[in-house]
Order: structure tokens, then sequence, then C-alpha cells
């Protein structure tokens, strides 16, 4: 299908940005990759009056380290990330989303705005305790990940807001884990399980377990977390504490699959994921 009609405008500085977001309204949408709301654009679900590009925005992109911590512009491209090793789970999330040509035009900013459940690094976000930087006609300010998603496709990023970069905590010493299950390699997660782990002479000290697609907003596997922390690592233990995965899910069903299959992804995928983690397959 043809989206609608809509202006458009490519500003060379965020405050231009910010001032076109402001004049347009909840109707003005920006545009980072573009993966994301062209699709739904062309279906019509969304119906922008104007697109703000941010393209020429300086200082949206790159990645440096500071103080345990990585700071990702929100115009980086997920195969910056994919190519970038020392991100670790961010890295191996980044490596299986959709296929190259996505990877080279969606960006972490528009991915993690955007607030799909079933898209791959909100939960990873989520997980690993980041935050995003976003800016306003009120000024800066930072929002933790367990604060952003608020609801299927919906975020606390305001109307006039725009996502200038990504925290993650860099987890020095954390093993990590993903494992995604879908039909094809470029369609969405019918479910995926992000995990890290961190071991001290074989007893886990702390683990983080996101869930994605397995309701409206990425979710963290807090069962499963209190389950394994404190206990001896092996597959007993994994097995176990995976079994929990599903505890307090509500996830959608689909045409490729049933809640109660997705239910059952996730504890398959979780015991994958944390075994992997783990250091144990």
């Amino acid at each position: 299908m043809i989206p609608t009609e809509f202006d458009y405008a490519a500003p060379e500085s965020l405050d231009d940005a910010l001032w076109l977001l402001g004049e347009g309204g909840e109707e003005t949408r920006l545009l980072a990759g573009g993966h994301s709301l062209i699709p739904l654009m062309k279906l019509r679900v969304v119906v922008p009056t104007k697109l703000v590009d941010l393209r020429k925005v300086p200082g949206l992109d790159g990645m440096q380290r500071e103080d345990g911590s990585w700071r990702i512009g929100a115009m980086t491209v997920h195969s910056e990330l994919e190519h970038h090793p020392d991100l670790g789970l961010l890295s191996r999330a980044a490596s299986t989303i959709a296929d190259p040509q996505v990877r080279h035009c969606g960006t972490i900013g528009g991915s993690l705005a955007h607030g799909d459940p079933a898209s791959d690094l909100p939960a990873v976000l989520l997980a690993a305790g980041g935050s995003v930087s976003a800016q306003g006609s009120g000024g800066p300010r930072t929002i933790e990940a367990a604060d952003l998603f608020k609801d299927y496709m919906t975020t606390s990023v305001a109307p006039d807001e725009v996502i200038t970069a990504v925290h993650v905590p860099a987890l020095d010493g954390y093993g990590y884990g993903y494992q995604k299950f879908n039909r094809r390699a470029e369609d969405w997660a019918m479910v995926a399980v992000c995990a890290l782990v961190y071991a001290r002479d074989g007893v886990c000290e702390d683990v983080r377990v996101g869930l994605t697609h397995m309701a409206s907003t990425p979710l963290r596997a807090t069962a499963v977390e209190e389950a394994l922390r404190g206990q001896p690592l092996y597959a007993g233990s994994i097995a176990e504490a995976a079994e929990r995965a599903a505890d307090a899910t509500n996830p959608p069903g689909d045409l490729n699959a049933t809640p109660a299959y997705k239910r059952h992804l996730a504890r398959v995928l979780c015991q994958r994921a944390l075994t992997e983690a783990a250091g144990l397959s």
C-alpha cells in the first residue's frame, strides 16, 4: 500500500528538530531508520502529517564507554552494534535482527522509541538495567528502561522529545545468552529470551532474564531470577528455574503461535539462554 500524503523536513540541528516537533504537534513523527515507522505508514496504521528526519542531526551516532557503561548514540545502526563484540549481549541480539539490509538502516533509538514488544532490543535494555537520554521542550532527562515501556507500542517518551542516547551498563564478568524463535531469520520473534549471569565458584550471584513478545511490553522474568540467584549453576538448577519463565506473562496469540505455545517456547528458550550465559553449553 501507499502512505497518505505528508510533509517532510530534514533539520540539521537538534534544536531545529525539537522546534519542528513542537510546531507540528502529535501528528508529527520522527524518522530515524524508518524500518518500524514506514511499514505502519504503508498499512495506514499510522498517518502522520509530517516526518522529521534525524539523519542530518549531528552527535546522535557512535558509541563510547564511560564510567562502566556504554553510551550509544540513538541513531547508531544495528550493524554497528552487531560488529562491536565488546557490547556483549547487545551485540549478540543486534546480530539477529531481520537481515543485513535492515541492520544497516534500523537504529537503536528508533527501535526503543517504537516500543514493539516483538523487537529484540527493548528486552535487552530492560534486562541490562539500561536507560535512555531524551531531550524535549522541558530540557534533558533520563528514562530508566523499567519506566520506558508503557503498553503496546507505547513508551514514556513525550511527543515533543527526541531520544538522543542509550546507556547500557558494561556488566563486566557477566556471561550472556540470547535465544530467539521465528519461522524465518528475518521475521519478528515469536518469542526471544536474553539472559545475563554472574557466577563465582559455580554459584549464581546475579541473574537477569528478559522476555520478548510475552506481553504488550518487554518483561523481566523475575520468577526465574529469584529461583536461580544464589543457587549452584548446573543443568538441573537451570532447568528448574527456567520452568518459571512464563509466570506472570500474557503473550498475545497470533497467526504464528497460540499463547500456550509461546509460554512453552519461553521455558525452552530460557533454559537454553541461561545455559549459554552460564557457560555450560
